[in-house]
């Protein structure tokens, strides 16, 4: 029987412009438009479910076209979709600038919308049989505060493995309160810093420094260089796969995200967990999709030798 994963939080329309030639600042510049859905959690659901999970998605939605877009994406990807319909509302969106190299300039966050999600909605009796169904629980920072607060304490009282995408430093920061619940984070260095108001030299601090706020486990994103995972008393650093043909780094880092959840609950090793999420990683900047349609987990093991060994720091 498949493991199942609730996945709560982003589920919007994304929008990228891609810049043809070089960037030439405070000027117009020759590109092309190209949206479709996303979210940080919606894009971890997606890669989830071609993992072969049983994923379940809870997000708040508008009544409108693109909400409809996000819909036929869920169902495409194999996610069972269960969101709360504002038809008054519009969905929201994500809209970037990307690079021609693929590297972010500006984004720009229109979610007004997830402020609905109030913790009185997880008393709902269908998210409270999702919560008691499933093997874990994964969030993301877009919802507002008292929320997340409130998956983390459900997930605690029910004795369920839960973890969070910190989304951005400035919604990271609503992770605070909770953050002792957590069995693991994925973050970047930028929303590292928010949290703890430090930026070390030394990577390999990065498990104290966060472990200091009460963080249990994660997993640290340095953009090409190694990246830090954490758990219990285990710290290693890998080295992401040096990729020439990068597409879109968008959803890198939930699709690591996914790769990482899905192989912890096979039981893997962090150090053989953190693999497989960079070796999803990779699959995923190689297309210009946020999500790459082709994800498996066997195309992961094909992957898997472009991904060195990991470090074990201590």
């Amino acid at each position: 029987m498949k493991k199942k994963i609730l996945v709560l939080g982003g589920a919007h329309v994304d929008r990228r412009g891609r810049i043809f030639g070089d960037t030439a600042e405070g000027a117009s510049n020759p590109g092309f438009w190209f949206e479709e859905a996303g979210g940080g959690g919606f894009n971890a659901a997606r890669n989830l479910a071609r993992l072969g999970y049983d994923v379940t998605m809870i997000s708040p939605r508008g009544g409108d076209p693109t909400g409809e877009m996000v819909s036929e994406a869920a169902d495409i990807a194999g996610v069972t979709d269960r969101p709360f319909v504002f038809l008054d509302r519009k969905t929201p969106s994500y809209t970037a600038i990307i690079e021609r190299d693929g590297n972010l300039v500006i984004a720009l966050a229109d979610m007004d919308l997830y402020r609905m999600f109030v913790p009185r909605r997880l008393s709902i009796r269908s998210v409270r049989d999702a919560f008691a169904a499933t093997d874990f629980i994964l969030f993301d920072a877009n919802l507002p505060q008292e929320t997340l607060a409130a998956i983390v304490a459900r997930a605690n009282a029910l004795g369920k493995p839960v973890g969070a995408i910190a989304i951005s430093p400035a919604k990271a920061v609503k992770l605070l309160p909770c953050m002792q619940g957590l069995d693991y984070l994925f973050l970047n260095e930028a929303e590292a810093a928010a949290l703890t108001g430090e930026r070390p030299n030394d990577p390999a601090h990065w498990p104290s420094l966060l472990g200091d706020i009460g963080l249990r486990g994660g997993v640290l994103t340095r953009g090409q260089r190694e990246l830090i995972a954490f758990a219990e008393d285990r710290v290693v650093a890998l080295q992401p796969a040096d990729i020439k043909d990068v597409a879109d780094v968008t959803g890198a880092g939930d699709s690591l995200a996914a790769g990482v959840v899905a192989a912890l609950m096979r039981g893997l090793s962090l150090s053989e967990a953190v693999r497989e999420g960079a070796a999803a990683a990779a699959v995923t900047v190689q297309s210009p999709n946020a999500v790459n349609d082709k994800l498996s987990a066997e195309l992961i093991l094909e992957t898997l030798p472009l991904v060195p060994e990991a470090r074990i720091l201590h």
